[in-house]
């Protein structure tokens, strides 16, 4: 079973057919939408601030979502993928976004809506991906734009496709 443990009073709250893997942690005030999934050793740390996020939203294999202290909270919308091992910290990640393995988002980043951040890359702090943007890099800089077929292929394709792996599970 998961780990799910309230912090000050504040339990995690889960939307309805939502997926937690039996080492996933969820800690504190966290919120999240519908048909999410929390994989294994995925770690969601609402201890110090709040993370709100919306539906079909998948948390992969060790991936980290934490914020900072009085300061910043962690804001994902709709149909987001956040990949293996990537670190979100006390940033926004609108709808419609795929972060790639090992990438890191900082604080007071905003990822535009329909944006890849590609594997490996590094977010800076304060940087804005405009919507419809591929980012890659250390630092990450911008690409190109996102084509209709690269968000059906990655975007669209990977959020559905762990909407049905969580299926598996039940």
């Amino acid at each position: 079973m998961a780990t799910i443990i309230p912090v000050h009073g504040i339990a995690p709250d889960f939307g309805d057919n939502c997926f937690l893997a039996p080492n996933a942690t969820i800690v504190g005030d966290v919120v999240c939408g519908f048909e999410c999934s929390f994989w294994f050793n995925a770690v969601v740390r609402g201890d110090v601030n709040a993370i709100r996020m919306g539906n079909r939203v998948n948390v992969q294999d060790g991936a980290v979502i934490h914020c900072t202290y009085e300061k910043t909270k962690a804001v994902i919308g709709n149909n987001v993928s956040i990949g293996h091992n990537a670190l979100v910290h006390g940033c926004t990640i609108e709808d419609n976004v795929l972060i790639g393995m090992g990438a890191v988002v900082m604080d007071n980043a905003v990822i535009g809506a329909g944006s890849i951040i590609a594997a490996g890359s590094i977010i800076l702090e304060g940087t804005i991906v405009p919507p419809g943007s591929l980012f890659a890099g250390n630092p990450a800089k911008f690409k190109k734009e996102i084509s209709t077929a690269l968000r059906e292929g990655e975007i669209e394709r990977i959020a559905g496709n762990y909407v049905k792996y969580a299926s598996w599970f039940k």
